[in-house]
């Protein structure tokens, strides 16, 4: 299946593009505090990676604790960026296991390359793509992870059937994603730049959970991260989990 580069996905690519050139994160001076929360990882967690690798973060959560990753399974990270999720979810699975991460930007699938080729993550590859249209095999997946991606898309519902679709029977889904309780104001969701912040593209937390469920997941939970209540008609933090139905 082909993705049409809509002006959202050019937006958003050139987005990131500059912060793997400038290599900062989201959370360096001036960057956007909207995906920005290094605070996610444990000290535990992040031990062993190079301080630019550990510190190159563009999420809004930590999605690898809420995948409960186990030895020899095969991970997906949508929107792996600069590779830091699929490094850490490289180590939860083992040298039996293997992780593969889809980003649409040039920049970064070199960044994470290169980073993965220093760091001797050989259970770990990188594959140019939208998250509209996976490079990647049906039902061959454990888990499907992401870090603030899924909002930047525009067919958010074509990306729930791609989840769907590569998810081994039983799979599952831990994602951190911006989301809202309400609408978005018009003025800002048609605005690409706004999308490249992670916060056009945040939609209500029950749409969300609505197109999981259409698209065949079961089991779907949408939840403020910080375990506190979701602010109304303001974009927050939300760790997303669901299942796929089967062994």
């Amino acid at each position: 299946m082909s993705t049409e580069v809509t002006p959202v996905h050019a937006a958003v690519r050139e987005h990131y593009a500059g912060h793997a050139r400038a290599g900062s994160s989201c959370c360096s001076p001036g960057a956007d505090a909207a995906c920005c929360d290094d605070a996610s990882y444990s000290v535990q967690l992040l031990e062993g990676l190079p301080a630019d690798v550990a510190g190159f973060t563009l999420g809004c959560g930590n999605p690898i604790d809420a995948a409960a990753l186990r030895p020899g399974e095969t991970v997906l990270d949508l929107g792996s960026g600069g590779g830091l999720d699929c490094f850490l979810a490289a180590k939860q699975v083992g040298p039996a296991g293997r992780v593969v991460g889809v980003d649409m930007t040039p920049e970064m699938l070199e960044r994470a390359r290169a980073a993965a080729a220093r760091i001797g993550a050989v259970n770990v590859e990188f594959r140019q793509g939208f998250l509209e249209s996976l490079p990647v095999a049906d039902g061959s997946v454990d888990a499907v992870i992401s870090n603030c991606v899924i909002n930047l898309s525009p067919d958010k519902p074509q990306v729930f059937r791609e989840i769907a679709r590569v998810l081994k029977p039983g799979g599952r889904v831990a994602v951190s994603d911006i989301v809202i309780d309400g609408e978005m104001p018009a003025a800002l969701r048609d605005d690409p730049e706004a999308w490249s912040a992670c916060l056009a593209g945040a939609i209500d937390w029950r749409e969300y959970a609505q197109g999981l469920e259409q698209a065949g997941l079961i089991e779907v939970k949408v939840q403020p991260r910080n375990g506190g209540r979701a602010p109304k008609n303001e974009p927050y933090s939300a760790m997303v989990t669901a299942r796929k139905p089967g062994a």
